[in-house]
């Protein structure tokens, strides 16, 4: 079974199987609030009727609902060569993973689904849709496409969303944030989430000696003596940056959490939408 299917069928699975049982969708429920209950009429949907009050009753009732508004659901993907990397999986498949999860569960709750993927230009975008042919094609894009030698332009990613959407949106950012992007004016306009998507060896890595590592955006080499000084050296830079991104994104009232490639990304993206 190739990549693409294998996440596929994982996320299609989790969405219309696991999540519609015990575990509930991402989204919230029928995009409906229950205002109150009144005698059945005929013509009402007998889908709305309330058993319990109609046995109480010995006349049918049926719950009244207050219509919302369907969301706008906008994910964007930051795809530069710092995604090509993993020591479970990589980066990249998990953002895949993410993006499908994210995509079926909008359209499971009857939303609307719209998707960008982003590096210092915009490699995609499409508008708005139901079709649920759209989201496996979002994630084919994504499995597909070679980030090496891709540098992130995270002013792009915001000023472009800022432009781009002029309806209400909640729009999901799925990168690994190495980079510190202002959010602020695109929070005020819409609901903002953060995914933050990283390896552990990228936060604490291993003492390797003499080494020669490639740089995925630029594809230069750096060599130098890896040893447990200045691992811990790099592990507390990288410590301070992500609380400085912390700070930032809650300034800016952004939501995030950090999904790792060995967490289980389903249960990582519950454990951000129930605080909604």
């Amino acid at each position: 079974m190739s990549k693409l299917k294998k996440i596929l069928v994982r996320a299609r699975r989790q969405v219309f199987s696991e999540m519609s049982g015990n575990n509930p969708s991402i989204f919230k429920g029928e995009g409906y609030d229950f205002i109150e209950l009144r005698e059945y009429m005929p013509g009402d949907d007998i889908r709305h009727i309330d058993w319990n009050i109609t046995a109480k009753m010995q006349s049918p009732y049926i719950k009244i609902f207050k219509e919302e508004r369907e969301l706008n659901v906008v994910v964007a993907s930051m795809l530069n060569g710092s995604v090509y990397f993993g020591s479970k999986k990589f980066k990249q498949d998990l953002i895949a993973e993410l993006v499908a999860l994210l995509g079926f569960s909008t359209l499971k709750n009857g939303d609307l689904l719209s998707s960008y993927i982003f590096t210092d230009r915009i490699v995609s975008h499409s508008k708005p849709t139901k079709k649920m042919s759209f989201a496996t094609k979002n994630v084919q894009q994504i499995v597909e496409f070679d980030p090496l030698n891709e540098k992130a332009d995270y002013k792009l990613m915001v000023e472009s969303l800022y432009k781009r959407l002029k309806r209400k949106s909640l729009i999901i950012l799925i990168a690994d944030f190495f980079d510190i992007p202002d959010i602020k004016v695109l929070a005020k306009k819409h609901e903002v989430i953060a995914l933050i998507v990283r390896d552990r060896l990228e936060e604490n890595p291993p003492v390797m000696g003499f080494s020669s590592l490639m740089d995925p955006e630029s594809g230069g080499v750096l060599e130098g003596d890896f040893n447990e000084k200045s691992v811990n050296e790099y592990a507390k830079k990288v410590h301070i940056h992500d609380k400085k991104l912390y700070e930032n994104f809650r300034k800016s009232g952004v939501r995030f959490t950090k999904v790792y490639t060995d967490d289980v990304a389903s249960v990582s993206l519950r454990r951000v939408f129930e605080r909604r």
